[in-house]
């Protein structure tokens, strides 16, 4: 009987081990870093990612994302968090098949009624200040970790 209970327990501190590598693997905390989301998000806050997997993000959601361009100054709304690399956080605005908005059309070199291309996505902060779609344009979905699912702090 005592081998069946070691058993058990044993089974059980496996399945709970076996659940949080899951997690880890779903979700991770990014900490924002600058003012590009203001004031929905502000420098310091921790933000919850549910990793987008092939999942297209949808229109209104704010995503995390990999840092297109190297270097660059103002406020970019950066993340940190994931083992050195730099993620930017942003707002999507229009997904594939949407029709490019004005104020981004001139990032993307779009004439009016053109539509964003299969797999990009046109991205927006909330802040006046913000570096995003409008000035250097499309961001592939591949690019994408994935979506805030809530502040933490």
């Amino acid at each position: 009987m005592q081998h069946f209970v070691i058993s058990l327990l044993s089974l059980a501190v496996a399945a709970a081990v076996a659940g949080m590598v899951a997690a880890r693997r779903r979700f991770v905390v990014v900490r924002v870093a600058g003012t590009s989301m203001v004031p929905t998000y502000q420098p310091g806050d921790r933000v919850l990612i549910r990793r987008g997997g092939r999942a297209v993000p949808r229109r209104g959601q704010v995503v995390v994302f990999r840092r297109l361009q190297p270097g660059g100054t103002g406020s970019s709304g950066r993340a940190s968090g994931l083992r050195g690399t730099e993620w930017l956080i942003k707002r999507v605005a229009a997904m594939p098949g949407d029709r490019v908005p004005d104020q981004v059309a001139p990032g993307v070199h779009a004439a009016p009624g053109d539509v964003v291309p299969a797999d990009r996505l046109v991205v927006l902060g909330d802040g006046p200040t913000s570096r995003d779609s409008r000035h250097w344009g499309y961001l592939p979905v591949s690019e994408v970790l994935g979506v805030v699912i809530r502040r933490l702090s």
